[in-house]
This record gives C-alpha cells, sequence and structure tokens, in this order.
C-alpha cells in the first residue's frame, strides 16, 4: 500500500471515528476551513461550521459507522487525494429520526505540504438494495 493511500485512508477512518464518538477536536483538525458535505439523503450542502454545529448540539449523530477499506479506490492527483469507499452507518438526524444506509461516498482532501491532509469536500449517494 502507497504512503498516500495508507494515509487518506487512515484520515478516512479517523473522520468516521470522529462522527461516531462526536470528537469536535478530531473533525476540526480534519476538516479544512472550507469543507462542504452534500448529503447522503436529501443532497442538502453544509459547511464546516454547520456540521460542527449540528455533531456537537447531538442534532446529527452517527451511532455506527462501518467502512470497507479493502474496496477503497485512492487516487493522488498532485495536491488532491481522492477515495471513492462505501460504508454502512445508522444516522440520527436533526428531528431525532433514524435510519440505516449503505452508501458509495468520494471524499476529496489537499493538501499544503506532505502528511497534512484535510478533508476538502465529502459526498455520499445511497447505495439502494
Amino acid at each position: 500500500m502507497s504512503t498516500d493511500r495508507a494515509t487518506l485512508l487512515k484520515h478516512d477512518q479517523s473522520f468516521f471515528d470522529a462522527l461516531v464518538a462526536g470528537d469536535l477536536g478530531v473533525l476540526e483538525e480534519l476538516l479544512s476551513d472550507d469543507f462542504i458535505l452534500v448529503g447522503l439523503q436529501d443532497g442538502a450542502v453544509a459547511d464546516k461550521r454547520i456540521v460542527l454545529d449540528l455533531v456537537a448540539s447531538g442534532a446529527l449523530a452517527f451511532p455506527r459507522i462501518d467502512s470497507f477499506p479493502d474496496e477503497a479506490i485512492v487516487r493522488v492527483i498532485g495536491n488532491v487525494g481522492i477515495v471513492v469507499g462505501r460504508t454502512g452507518m445508522k444516522v440520527t438526524n436533526p428531528d431525532g429520526t433514524t435510519y440505516s444506509a449503505g452508501s458509495r461516498y468520494t471524499h476529496v482532501y489537499a493538501t499544503g505540504s506532505p502528511g497534512t491532509w484535510r478533508l476538502t469536500s465529502a459526498q455520499g449517494t445511497a447505495i439502494r438494495p
């Protein structure tokens, strides 16, 4: 496994672990200041501050996220890293409703220097049974 692949998959897992734990410190460090999340269910767009506020308040919670790094496609183009992967997750929405979903996601990372990858964009697509 190349160093970039290993590093990006480690960052992906850290992102998922931080969402499950509600760890704002890790999320603050992993997410770029201009981070954008496109929601799995409705395609809503949320910036870093919105995501952090929702996680901090407990309005958005991830009781479980399973990832499958062996299936991930990882590409590095210059200072950009792209991870296309798959998750199985349980999500609690701001209105308190919960759902379970499988998803295929694309995470885009950027770096200014080696080893300083920050997640700049995340988008999920539900995998329908």
